[in-house]
């Protein structure tokens, strides 16, 4: 059984869709990454689950139990923000027990001057004093405890709000972007830490970004959303490797995937030297896009199987480069990367060739979708284009 199960969610503002019919399982222990652009709607999918908002339509179920009409206290999620959301007048300490005191005191207990006067105070409080401190260490922040938001690092700021989440051994953890307020360094750092966190915490975790390598290097699967919708669902890899729109291909890799013009004719997709056939012809005698992914151009040879194209600029990015180059026959811009060895003596405005590798070669049909296909070989793709 899904740890946490989400069922054709709706919502709308108006007339504006947010999300539209997004269903989505997470299996014990799994870590999701839902990644797209900034208004696609992975923000409000987390407030809905976590019980700040409400679904037109749809289901929630967690653990079992269907969650859709329960309040966010009752839920048992924990939730780190983008701003951390911290008390700037408590301590790390006071900060990271607030959910132990909220859910283990009594109203009159939690009171300033009653409560601790009251039966069992005592016994409670050092009880999550305890866990405070194990949590705390397990963080390495144990020694921030008694620093209050203002006297603390970014980085340290975040350890806390993941401390505070932690603490209340959740159900499910849910991340709103919570390392967007970070430099790009620490950033890097603190990508291991929650993967770490996570593997030790053993609890599934839903994490939203717009950050397609926190996605990509953190993720068990990620969830590409774009304009509300749910595109693909699969791991990193396949996500890179594979897309199923091309939104998603178009989305995902840095540098970007180039997308060019083509035609899809008797089934089969011509390029350059590609030649490429479709698996269906219900896209035949109509236009399509060949996606092909930057580190698959090549240099070559000026040749009859190449494409000749002129350099517009470069980008030098330490352990490789980046050509912009416009292909002379269409007038697109095609991006090549390559080893820094394999650019040298190369400058803006030179001539050059270059090839693809077929079988890394994606077609998309004009709604976006993917179409499947198979290299045709060298040999047959010459004696169909000679008749």
């Amino acid at each position: 059984m899904s740890a946490l199960s989400l069922t054709a969610i709706g919502k709308s503002y108006g007339d504006n869709a947010i999300l539209q019919n997004i269903s989505l399982d997470v299996e014990p222990g799994e870590f999701i990454a839902l990644v797209g652009p900034s208004g696609c709607g992975k923000s409000t999918l987390l407030r809905i689950l976590a019980g700040l908002d409400h679904a037109d339509s749809g289901e929630i179920v967690i653990g079992g139990r269907e969650m859709s009409d329960v309040a966010a206290a009752d839920r048992n999620i924990a939730m780190v923000f983008q701003s951390y959301a911290l008390y700037p007048h408590l301590t790390a300490g006071q900060n990271i027990a607030v959910p132990l005191a909220m859910r283990r005191l009594s109203r009159v207990q939690r009171l300033p001057f009653l409560g601790p006067v009251m039966p069992g105070y005592r016994a409670i409080r050092s009880g999550i004093s305890k866990d405070v401190q194990e949590t705390a260490k397990a963080l390495k922040i144990d020694h921030l405890l008694e620093r209050k938001p203002g006297q603390m690092s970014g980085g340290q700021r975040q350890r806390v709000a993941l401390a505070r989440a932690m603490v209340r051994h959740p159900s499910v953890f849910l991340m709103d972007e919570p390392l967007s307020n970070l430099d790009a360094n620490l950033r890097v750092h603190a990508r291991g830490e929650i993967v770490e966190l996570h593997r030790r915490a053993g609890v599934p975790t839903v994490y939203v970004t717009h950050d397609q390598a926190e996605a990509l290097s953190m993720a068990d699967r990620v969830a590409v959303m774009i304009g509300g919708e749910l595109l693909q669902l699969a791991p990193p890899q396949v996500i890179y490797d594979d897309p199923a729109h091309i939104e998603v291909a178009r989305f995902v890799g840095q540098p970007r995937i180039n997308l060019l013009p083509a035609r899809a004719e008797n089934r089969t997709v011509a390029f350059g030297d590609i030649r490429l056939a479709l698996e269906d012809d219900n896209s035949a005698g109509t236009g399509v896009m060949l996606g092909i992914r930057p580190e698959f151009v090549r240099l070559e040879a000026e040749g009859e199987t190449s494409l000749s194209a002129r350099i517009e600029r470069l980008e030098f990015l330490g352990s490789e480069v980046i050509l912009f180059c416009r292909l002379n026959a269409i007038g697109e811009t095609v991006l090549a990367k390559l080893a820094p060895d394999d650019a040298a003596g190369l400058a803006a405005g030179m001539a050059v060739a270059l090839s693809f590798e077929p079988d890394k070669a994606m077609v998309f049909a004009a709604d976006g979708r993917r179409l499947r296909t198979s290299v045709v070989p060298a040999d047959a793709a010459r004696e169909k284009a000679h008749g």
